[in-house]
């Protein structure tokens, strides 16, 4: 069991600093953001199961040779029918902290529920306030605002989409279809509950470069994501224009030797990112090809299935 202990250990490391460094400067994540944020889930869940396992393993070594055996082992010490073995203080030590680890994670998970439930009923009653409903788009309300503002505000059937008065004055029809649509792929894709859990993470864990750039990361590619979903339906330049309104309420020159102004953003949304999704637009990558794409969620699938194996299958190691 101590190599096991070992190697998830180093699997922890990899996964919490080189290789979350290397996926947020990858290339080829904006060809393909779906593939990117699956891998990206993938290294979050791996991680926070490797440090976990490693420490859960290497306490439970005095109780067997697997861990399994271990869970046993404890099973039968709780009914009184085994004796309590000899634990050394790291064995002691390493599974203290996998419990507080494992309850700190869950603790913070639940309280970014709860603390972002509240942020929108808070939210839900301002705009019952402040808002009215659009005319010609269900679900959408409108509020008055000079900014050029576009959200929407998940809550299962109570879903909305916020657009400011002053945005709706300077869209065309097009450019307005192009934001419903893009928000809409929000609410239908359910990117909240990655948000929620990226930043559940983040909180739990602030120090990791892999919660540090994963929610910057996965935030950009959900943007992508809701931005394919409006080229189904809108040409690239509409959505383009779209963009820009609601970043700066002015439309950039889509030529393909000017890009947008990097000092522009929506409320609540980095300049970069705007600059990033404007950038894409302007001049689009191909896709990824099928095989690679397949390549990237099998490698996914593989850093989910190893700490697991290890953890839940008998093993020699």
């Amino acid at each position: 069991m101590l190599a096991t202990s070992w190697f998830l250990a180093v699997l922890a490391i990899l996964l919490a600093w080189p290789v979350p460094i290397l996926l947020a400067k990858a290339k080829w994540s904006g060809r393909s953001p779906f593939s990117a944020l699956i891998l990206w889930q993938a290294i979050a869940l791996a991680g926070g199961l490797s440090m976990i396992g490693a420490m859960l393993i290497f306490g439970m070594v005095p109780l067997g040779n697997t861990l399994l055996a271990g869970v046993r082992q404890i099973f039968l010490l709780m009914l009184g029918r085994e004796r309590l073995p000899d634990f050394g203080f790291w064995n002691v030590f390493a599974l203290s902290a996998a419990g507080l680890l494992s309850a700190h994670l869950v603790f913070t998970l639940i309280l970014t529920y709860i603390r972002i439930r509240s942020q929108r009923r808070r939210h839900r009653e301002l705009l019952n306030l402040l808002s009215s409903p659009a005319s010609s788009e269900p679900g959408t309300l409108v509020i008055n605002h000079q900014t050029p503002v576009a959200y929407c505000l998940p809550g299962g059937s109570r879903s909305v989409t916020v657009l400011s008065d002053s945005l709706m004055e300077l869209l065309q029809p097009t450019e307005l279809r192009a934001v419903l649509i893009h928000e809409s792929a929000h609410l239908t894709q359910r990117h909240h509950l990655l948000l929620w859990a990226f930043a559940a993470w983040r909180s739990a864990l602030p120090w990791l470069p892999t919660s540090q750039l994963a929610q910057g990361s996965v935030n950009a590619l959900i943007e992508m994501m809701a931005d394919d979903a409006a080229l189904v339906s809108v040409d690239r330049g509409t959505l383009v224009r779209a963009i820009a309104l609601v970043a700066t309420g002015t439309a950039p020159d889509a030529g393909p030797s000017r890009t947008p102004d990097p000092t522009a953003t929506v409320p609540g949304e980095e300049p970069q990112l705007t600059s990033a999704r404007i950038g894409r637009l302007i001049h689009p990558q191909p896709e990824l090809s099928p095989a690679v794409r397949l390549a990237v969620i099998t490698l996914a699938a593989l850093l989910l299935a190893a700490p697991t194996a290890l953890l839940l299958v008998p093993t020699a190691l």
